[in-house]
């Protein structure tokens, strides 16, 4: 068993931690966030690990021989879907944060996890001003890979993750990337539970009193074989059967499309603005075991929280919140498994 000191920045509810000892590695995690409830939950989940506070107030001579540094920085800046301010938002410069600890530490890796979007950020400019920075530090060498969620699990979440090694491997080292879209193949990845709707709390979750979203209407009423979703199509519709999922958000909106996931979830954000398609034709929204089954997570992960010593529930929208923020725990555990040899 491998033994890592990590330094999880951005930690949230340790998706990073989680799939690295998945991996088989025995990780000693030192961690930095701001969010109380992704705190709580980190504490409660990992007992051992230690929380050194916000990013932008942890100095070196705090820290261990840090061996691998992780962070998925607030991508807010970036997201397709946001304002795409890039690196002058204020959130998404915390990366230079990270940046900076990374050449403090000097970790034997590192690994950055954000959104697809970086990409394409004010034309490519600040993904490039990325490269640049992480060049910068000395002595890394780096590789890139937009990989997605469903390759292993049945959600559409397309991410960046770059990884930076100093360490020089074995000659018949052959890099962390490329991952073939077919290495999950394995694994269940389409929708075929679409619930606990049979015992406790959870079955009564719909999106409002009838089980029905505003944007559903049943096709037959007698015998139906699909669900239509309003969308902005040819046909204004998109057609939605058993365990597929449906977009909630901004229901009654006419120019929205892609609304239908067939057999995978879309990608989860932090309100979980999602829902099933039920054996009888009804929908309810995706309960918050789901979302952390989609990440990877085991069920109820984030349920409990360690609130300065004192352990309690945590609420849905938390949950939901922690979920749409987190890294997907199976990709992860993959690109640790790839880069075994950078820690010998």
């Amino acid at each position: 068993m491998r033994e890592i000191n990590q330094l999880d920045l951005f930690s949230g509810i340790g998706g990073f931690h989680k799939g690295f000892a998945q991996a088989g590695y025995k990780v000693n995690s030192y961690f930095s966030e701001v969010d109380k409830h992704a705190i709580a939950v980190y504490k409660n989940q990992f007992k051992d690990a230690t929380y050194v506070g916000s990013v932008d107030t942890i100095q070196r001579e705090q820290l261990p021989n840090i061996d691998l540094i992780t962070f998925g920085s607030p991508c807010q800046d970036f997201s397709l879907s946001g304002k795409r301010r890039g690196m002058q938002g204020e959130r998404s410069s915390l990366i230079l944060e990270a940046i900076r600890l990374i050449s403090e530490c000097r970790p034997r890796v590192f690994i950055w996890e954000n959104v697809k979007g970086t990409f394409s950020s004010n034309s490519g400019e600040d993904f490039a001003a990325i490269l640049q920075a992480f060049a910068n530090i000395g002595g890394y060498r780096l590789e890139w890979q937009l990989l997605n969620s469903s390759w292993v699990l049945p959600q559409n979440r397309e991410r960046i993750y770059l990884v930076g090694y100093s360490t020089e491997p074995s000659r018949d080292w052959r890099g962390v990337f490329p991952i073939r879209e077919d290495y999950g193949s394995d694994t269940i990845k389409r929708i075929k539970v679409v619930g606990d709707r049979g015992t406790g709390g959870q079955q009564g979750l719909v999106y409002d009193d009838s089980g029905l979203a505003p944007c559903i209407n049943a096709y037959s009423s007698v015998d139906p074989t699909f669900i239509k979703v309003n969308s902005a199509t040819k046909r204004g519709y998109e057609e939605a059967t058993i365990g597929d999922s449906v977009n909630l958000s901004n229901p009654n909106s006419k120019t929205r499309r892609g609304r239908v996931g067939k057999g995978v979830a879309q990608t989860l954000d932090t309100s979980c603005e999602q829902a099933i398609v039920l054996e009888d034709y009804t929908i309810r929204r995706i309960t918050p075991v789901e979302c952390e089954r989609l990440q990877g997570f085991p069920d109820n992960h984030t349920l409990y929280g360690d609130y300065d010593g004192v352990v309690q529930e945590v609420s849905k929208t938390q949950r939901y919140k922690m979920c749409g923020n987190a890294v997907t725990v199976d990709i992860v555990q993959e690109i640790a498994n790839k880069i075994k040899p950078l820690f010998k």
